[in-house]
């Protein structure tokens, strides 16, 4: 997930809206200026897969004055990882640097909510690097809890190397 907003609530003049096919460029974009690399293939496949497979349409863009601001790319799931439960996952969330602090995540993320609780979904997970306090932080102001359950990765090479040993 990228950097947002701070615990600023002005949201009056943001507009939020579904996630367009036509929106990639200005996605891309915003992604590129928080990352400081364009992931074009990546955005291709995550509108792709967020507007077609799942069905149900969750993932959301952020206008100010008619200009693209910001966005959101979610997925409904009907179980996984072992949850029988509808849940969602916000997978990414990407706020042009220049209206940070306006309110523009809280918008998105508060018309997500109201998508959400009207689909019958009660739960949205995301994950949060370590070493991002700010966005630890405005997660945590927006009623983000920690998860009662360990995220777990594998080294691949390690793992190989584990097998090569045992063979």
């Amino acid at each position: 997930m990228q950097d947002t907003d701070t615990t600023t609530r002005e949201t009056e003049s943001v507009f939020v809206r579904r996630l367009r096919p036509d929106d990639l460029d200005p996605v891309i974009a915003i992604d590129a200026r928080a990352t400081g690399r364009r992931r074009t293939e990546y955005f291709k496949l995550k509108l792709e897969m967020a507007m077609n497979e799942t069905g149900v349409e969750v993932s959301l863009a952020a206008e100010i004055d008619g200009m693209f601001v910001g966005f959101l790319i979610a997925r409904v799931y009907y179980g996984d990882f072992g949850i029988s439960e509808p849940a969602a996952v916000l997978e990414v969330l990407g706020i042009h640097p220049d209206f940070r602090g306006r309110g523009v995540a809280h918008a998105l993320l508060r018309q997500l909510n109201t998508n959400l609780l009207g689909l019958g979904v009660g739960t949205v997970s995301t994950e949060v690097n370590w070493n991002d306090p700010r966005m630890m932080a405005f997660l945590q102001n927006e009623g983000f809890q920690p998860a009662p359950r360990f995220c777990l990765d594998l080294d691949c090479e390690s793992f190989r190397r584990r097998e090569d040993m045992r063979a």
